[in-house]
């Protein structure tokens, strides 16, 4: 009986080592920084790369990893059930047009799912919704600002019971926008829908990993989760 081949590396046919494609990796989603930024701080540290380099890498790598701990996380989540679901959608300029992503935050302020569409409609929520309920299983309650889209969508998919609409109840998706908004900064936006969409979601994986809650916590457990997301990190596609 042939013994089962292992998986070949997806580093193999780089130069660089895996250590130094994750930490680049991790740089430009998850802070503020721009390709040449990142190029500047490597090369301080004696890592010589282009800012071409960065783009090509997080391209490449940023969706794989992303994808690794969007899995843990469905895995372990599924089956809980007293989820409680925010869900918002917030205004990207394309190329001097308006576009919408949508997005789906559970009541820890961790983002679920982002979707980008040109149209506000019922037909946009209703793909959102399908594709964030199909992923991560069905909320005890769904919380939403006065768009009357929700409520149509909802009644397609027969969970307009769940709805809850309220001053200030959907603060925590809205808070959730801000480091999305920080990081589309310092890209000097965005160009095209599908890498709008692509960075979309590997930043919100990403910022969920490293997401501690250091607010809630001591600094010494703090930094015992933060040490605990740095080698989760430097172990995906190992």
């Amino acid at each position: 009986m042939p013994r089962p081949r292992k998986p070949q590396s997806p580093f193999r046919c780089f130069n660089s080592s895996p250590e130094v494609i994750r930490l680049v990796v991790m740089m430009y989603v998850r802070f503020p920084l721009s390709l040449r930024n990142v190029e500047d701080l490597l090369f301080e540290r004696g890592i010589d790369i282009c800012h071409e380099t960065v783009r090509l890498w997080w391209n490449r790598f940023g969706p794989m990893f992303a994808g690794d701990i969007r899995r843990q996380r469905v895995s372990r989540m599924r089956g809980f059930r007293h989820w409680r679901w925010h869900l918002d959608e917030m205004y990207v300029k394309l190329n001097g047009e308006m576009v919408y992503l949508w997005r789906a935050v559970d009541h820890e302020g961790e983002i679920l799912e982002s979707y980008v569409t040109r149209t506000r409609d019922k037909d946009a929520a209703l793909r959102f919704m399908k594709k964030a309920l199909k992923r991560h299983g069905r909320p005890e309650a769904i919380t939403t600002d006065g768009l009357r889209s929700y409520r149509a969508a909802m009644k397609d998919l027969g969970n307009a019971d769940k709805q809850e609409i309220g001053r200030w109840a959907n603060n925590r998706v809205e808070n959730s926008h801000l480091p999305f908004r920080r990081r589309e900064r310092a890209m000097v936006r965005f160009r095209q829908m599908k890498t709008l969409q692509k960075f979309a979601s590997v930043h919100a994986n990403v910022h969920n990993h490293f997401d501690l809650q250091r607010h809630l916590v001591d600094r010494q457990t703090y930094k015992e989760r933060r040490s605990a997301a740095l080698a989760e990190w430097q172990a995906l596609a190992s």
